[in-house]
């Protein structure tokens, strides 16, 4: 099965239910927020409630796959059907889980995320490149192959981040500023977006001496509880700022476990992040 190109799809449901995306993030003190117990009981209830809250008013969510990774098989279990509810509702699905490695290995993680054969096929997946871009190759071939997409760690929010990201090379260039130029190869010719995208902190402030405009999605965190606003965007992101996918996830997911609250929290938010995208 091949389906038809992530960026395309993305385009669509950006333009249609507008660009917010909701991470998946079970973590201990949010379900103990909840009033949930840290067990797979607690993981299921917290994710199918935030599906059921807003798959069909969000375009993405992002499940983060260590929070249920760390319950072992029956957390992975949990994951695969928030996954399969998800997507079955109309919404794109970005796992969260960073791979990165070289040849074969690299090779099976993109199988377990990528292949649509695989119970954990999502739409697109968060991958590292820093053992070489070229390393990422069995994930571009096979998001290439599916109809799928990934998201490379480029310019992330973390301190830490910077050490690597904004080495400088040999060349002059940074190391984050080489990653968006391999992307923007990758999407050359794409229409209307390409399904390469970078992550890239919606918390860094003026990103001018980075070339953002890849043709293809920046996967923009932390908007919400890391600080930035909606109204930052076009600051940080300039001329791409139409083609940035902001997330929220404890914004968003403090609201819980009401329904109607989780689905107001992030209306509010859609509407923030529309109005600061298209002014």
């Amino acid at each position: 099965m091949t389906l038809t190109p992530f960026g395309t799809r993305l385009r669509a449901a950006m333009d249609s239910r507008g660009p917010l995306c909701v991470g998946i993030d079970p973590h201990a003190a949010l379900l103990a927020q909840w009033g949930l117990k840290d067990d797979i009981a607690g993981l299921e209830r917290f994710s199918r409630t935030v599906v059921e809250a807003l798959a069909e008013s969000v375009a993405v969510f992002k499940p983060q796959a260590a929070f249920f990774e760390r319950f072992g098989s029956k957390g992975v279990a949990v994951l695969e059907r928030t996954v399969a509810d998800a997507r079955a509702a109309g919404t794109l699905v970005v796992m969260d889980a960073k791979r990165g490695d070289i040849g074969s290995t690299m090779a099976a993680y993109a199988s377990a995320f990528l292949d649509p054969a695989s119970p954990l096929f999502s739409d697109a997946l968060t991958v590292s490149p820093y053992l070489g871009y070229g390393s990422l190759a069995p994930a571009v071939d096979l998001a290439r192959e599916s109809g799928a997409g990934l998201f490379v760690l480029a310019l992330t929010s973390n301190p830490e981040g910077a050490e690597v990201q904004r080495a400088v090379r040999e060349d002059g260039r940074t190391i984050g500023a080489t990653m968006l130029a391999h992307l923007a190869a990758e999407n050359a010719d794409a229409s209307p977006m390409g399904s390469f995208g970078a992550v890239v902190g919606a918390t860094l402030g003026d990103l001018s001496s980075f070339d953002l405009d890849i043709n293809g999605p920046l996967l923009a965190p932390g908007i919400g509880a890391q600080g930035a606003t909606a109204a930052d965007l076009p600051a940080v992101f300039g001329k791409a700022v139409r083609n940035v996918v902001p997330n929220v996830s404890r914004g968003v997911l403090k609201h819980g476990p009401d329904v109607n609250a989780l689905r107001d929290s992030a209306r509010r938010f859609a509407d923030e992040i529309r109005e600061a995208v298209s002014a």
